[in-house]
């Protein structure tokens, strides 16, 4: 990519001082390792709106579906000012092209989930979602979103990451290569991705491809986005996996020695059976790609998703 990817973040993650006691949540991997490769749009929902530092903590309380957010102790109602704040910021943040945002779980403003709503009696309920959070989803439906805390999973970390890197090379396709033979192209190179999330997408995504001649091109690019982030937000499961490593293995049936065959067959093995990690099948099989020249597959962003320096795909 020419660009480098544009994700908004909670303020705090980045080690700014703007939370309610004057300190911050800095996460290291977000700030020191991800912002190798991202450039990061900082928003503080709080400080922005004119709450200043220190403030009083505020919660959201009611109805778990629209909740209002109050200050914990003067139960002063800041509702309206958050939202109004709110849906002027994400008007704001059209002209940065996001590609991603990673919420501050829990917050009443940022959080993205089971966030605590307060009933009339003062007893949580941890379903809620945090007002400026809530806002970004429902004005940006399609944009990849996590909360920081939910990314120290590995999983669920390497499903946004391959989100926010397949999105911002599909936004460049669109933006910078129009035309139906850069998107055939981009679906070439991200099939086997997409079979590992969702053979289901796959297919549908391979015939919406095919007809595109026939359909207006707003209308294709709106559709073609919206599947492939239906796609990439399903996780990839190990069966899944094993039905794109088989699909691999396939374009070297007439190349691989018995030998290699059965070394293949029991990574493979040792991979659904939890032995090794999705990192070493695809070493290997990355071995063979050029030791045969296999030109297609050396294509194929399933591969290579994202760049090794961030120590993806290496759990079990």
């Amino acid at each position: 990519m020419e660009d480098r990817i544009k994700l908004g973040i909670s303020s705090c993650l980045l080690g700014e001082n703007v939370r309610y006691n004057g300190g911050h949540k800095l996460d290291h991997f977000l700030r020191d390792t991800l912002g190798q490769y991202v450039d990061y749009a900082p928003v503080c929902p709080e400080m922005e709106a004119g709450f200043g530092v220190p403030r009083e903590t505020m919660r959201l309380v009611g109805d778990v579906d629209n909740p209002r957010l109050v200050k914990t102790k003067s139960r002063t109602d800041h509702t309206e000012q958050m939202f109004q704040w709110a849906r002027k910021r994400v008007k704001e943040l059209e002209e940065d092209d996001l590609c991603g945002f990673i919420f501050k779980k829990d917050s009443p403003s940022s959080g993205l989930m089971r966030v605590k709503v307060y009933n009339e009696k003062g007893m949580p309920q941890k379903k809620g979602v945090g007002i400026f959070a809530r806002e970004f989803v429902n004005h940006f439906p399609l944009i990849p979103v996590e909360e920081e805390g939910r990314l120290h999973d590995p999983q669920l970390r390497e499903n946004f990451i391959e989100q926010i890197f397949a999105f911002k090379k599909w936004r460049d396709t669109v933006s910078k290569t129009p035309g139906i033979g850069a998107i055939v192209d981009y679906h070439s190179k991200n099939k086997l991705l997409l079979m590992a999330h969702s053979p289901e997408h796959a297919r549908s995504m391979g015939k919406l491809v095919a007809g595109a001649g026939q359909m207006d091109r707003d209308e294709f690019h709106r559709e073609y986005e919206a599947q492939l982030i239906g796609a990439l937000r399903l996780k990839p499961t190990t069966k899944k996996h094993i039905n794109v490593l088989q699909h691999i293995m396939g374009y070297f049936k007439n190349q691989l020695s018995s030998d290699e065959k059965q070394e293949l067959l029991e990574i493979f093995n040792y991979f659904k059976a939890g032995h090794v990690p999705l990192l070493v099948p695809i070493t290997l099989l990355n071995h063979y790609i050029r030791k045969y020249d296999q030109q297609y597959l050396k294509q194929q962003t399933y591969l290579n998703p994202h760049p090794i320096e961030l120590r993806l795909r290496t759990y079990t």
